[in-house]
Parts: structure tokens; C-alpha cells; sequence
């Protein structure tokens, strides 16, 4: 069964590397990228949107390659005058990334919303497939840790995640509103895909804002996610240390149920093979890691056909006559 509708839930490297996958895999516009903006905040008078722009500089083909995140070829002779002048010089903007955000803030002040900012920079940026913010009202994850609570960006960049979670809060969630093309792009998908992002601080987020999880649930497509735990350890982030923290297992099979009356499909890596049969939905055991662009598009290629095979195992049930076995 051919799905020509992809949509992403991402956060993060990790979900920029399987939305660089999909994109390679499907044809172009075909890929929606639903992004986490529970990372954004302010920063020297202007709102940063760090999730928003790793998924576009990542589509682009302008990351930074060795970080994941960032510009190629940047440099920072803003930041290190900054720095001179006493300014914080914690999070690493570089000239080219703040050019982008110049023009964000400056779009912002004038009434644009988000999602128009959005889609604005990933034509500048000659992106072909659609990224939206998951609300165009400001939601902001809380660190609840042992060192008080703290901005998000406080917690992952200034103290590099170094405090122990105690929970999370996501400010301002209650009066945030699902954009209408994300709703529309979860009505029509043909599959949906949780990419391998921190369920904590990138997944969950995106699923705080009023309505998005029933979209997801009336969601006709199928929807599988992929595990960020390999073999016991987190591929980036904080994800493996925060699981610990909260008192969780660290494994697959954490993030599986913390999903789990959302999916109908789940996608390990081989080094957790063994795990297989205690998943409770249909399982994909495949090679996980994405270090290029050929690694990225098999596994999205691979998701395609495994998601294939759910869709086509759904309408043989929902024949009159059948059942399921």
C-alpha cells in the first residue's frame, strides 16, 4: 500500500534525522513535520525557536553536520562580542542563525503567527516538505529539579542537564490551540510517525496542547513510533538519565507504554531484539542508527513498508465479514 500523506511528530537531532529520512523517502511536499516548540524562549530580546530551526536547517541540507543542530559553516563573532560586553554568552548563537532569528522576532512583533513565520523561512530555505509549530501560542516546558525549577534551555544548554528531573510542566499549554493545518494534516495522513525524540521533552509537548491527542486517536492513519533507547542508553540527550530519574526502566519498552493507546506500530533496534515479543503492538526490529543520509532513508523506507503492511492488516479487518485473528 502506497503512503503518499507522512506526518512526523519530532524534537530534537534525533527527529530532524528521521524527518531528513522520510523526506528522502517520500515524494516532494508529501512530509509534515509537526515540531515541539516547548523548547523556545527568549533571548536577548528575541524568541528563539531551537526544535523549529534544527528540523529546517536539517531538511535544508545547512546543519551543522557534526553537531546535528546550528549552521554549517558558522562562525561567532557576534557571541564573542557579546561575551566581551558582559552579555550571556551561554547558548551558542551563531551569525548566520541569528540572522534567522532576527527576522523571526521581527515577524512576530508585526502579528504574524508562527506557523506563517514558519512556512515563510522554509521557502527561504527551499524546504519541499511542510513544518509546523505544534501551537502558534507560546508553550514552554519547566524543569522541576532538585535545584529548583528551571527554563528549559536553562536546564539543557546552561547546566547541561546536570540537575536531577523531578517532573515537567509545560507553561501555558492550557490556553494553546492546535493550528488548523496540523489538524488537517493528522486527518489526512496515511501514517504517522513519532520519530526518535525524547518522549519527555520533545513528544510530550507536542501532545500537552488541548486536542492533539484525540486528533491523534481519531487519526485513521496508522502510527508508529521509533525507540530512542538502544540497548540501554539514549543515541543523544537526556533521555536515558531522565527515565532514570523518574523512577522508569531504562528501555524501549518504557517509551512504548508511555505512547501506548496511541500506537499501532513500534519500531526497535536490533540491538534490542530479544524485547520484541513483550511489545504489545506490531514490531519493527531494524538497524536504528542514522549517521548519513543512506542510513536515514533505508530506515524511513523500512518504516514505509512496515506501516504499509499495518494499513493493508486494518482494511483486510474492516471488510465486512473478517475479523481479526
Amino acid at each position: 500500500m502506497e503512503l503518499t500523506r507522512v506526518v512526523a511528530l519530532a524534537g530534537g537531532v534525533g527527529g530532524a534525522k528521521m524527518a531528513v529520512g522520510l523526506q528522502a523517502a517520500v515524494p516532494p511536499g508529501a512530509l509534515t513535520v509537526i515540531v515541539n516548540t516547548g523548547d523556545d524562549f527568549e533571548h536577548w530580546g528575541l524568541t528563539i525557536c531551537p526544535d523549529l530551526d534544527t528540523v529546517l536547517y536539517n531538511l535544508a541540507g545547512v546543519h551543522n553536520p557534526e553537531t546535528g543542530w546550528g549552521r554549517d559553516q558558522e562562525s561567532f563573532r557576534l557571541l564573542e562580542a557579546m561575551g566581551k560586553l558582559g552579555g550571556e554568552d551561554w547558548f551558542r548563537l551563531g551569525d548566520q542563525d541569528l540572522a534567522l532569528h532576527l527576522r523571526r522576532s521581527e515577524w512576530l512583533q508585526q502579528g504574524a503567527r508562527l506557523s506563517e513565520i514558519t512556512d515563510r523561512l522554509r521557502r527561504a530555505l527551499g524546504v519541499p516538505s511542510l513544518v509546523l509549530p505544534m501551537s502558534d501560542e507560546p508553550v514552554r516546558t519547566l524543569v522541576h529539579t532538585d535545584e529548583g525549577d528551571l527554563p528549559f534551555q536553562h536546564y539543557f544548554v546552561r547546566l547541561r542537564c546536570e540537575p536531577m528531573v523531578m517532573d515537567l510542566s509545560f507553561v501555558g499549554a492550557e490556553s494553546a490551540r492546535v493550528p488548523e493545518a496540523v489538524a488537517k494534516a493528522l486527518h489526512n495522513a496515511d501514517l504517522i510517525v513519532f520519530c526518535p525524540s525524547n518522549p519527555y521533552l520533545s513528544i510530550d509537548p507536542i501532545l500537552s496542547v488541548p486536542g492533539m491527542r484525540r486528533l491523534l486517536q481519531e487519526a485513521p492513519a496508522p502510527k508508529v513510533a521509533v525507540s530512542p533507547i538502544v540497548g540501554g542508553t539514549a543515541i543523544k540527550g537526556p533521555a536515558a538519565k531522565m527515565m532514570r530519574e523518574l523512577g522508569q526502566m531504562v528501555s524501549p519498552l518504557t517509551v512504548m507504554d508511555h505512547f501506548d493507546e496511541l500506537l499501532d506500530g513500534f519500531i526497535l533496534d536490533s540491538a534490542d531484539a530479544e524485547i520484541a515479543g513483550a511489545v504489545q503492538v506490531p514490531t519493527l526490529v531494524t538497524e536504528t542508527l542514522m549517521t548519513d543520509l543512506a542510513s536515514k532513508t533505508k530506515l524511513a523506507q523500512e518504516i514505509l513498508t512496515f506501516a504499509g503492511q499495518l494499513a493493508e492488516t486494518r482494511n483486510t479487518f474492516s471488510r465486512p465479514g473478517r475479523r481479526p485473528t
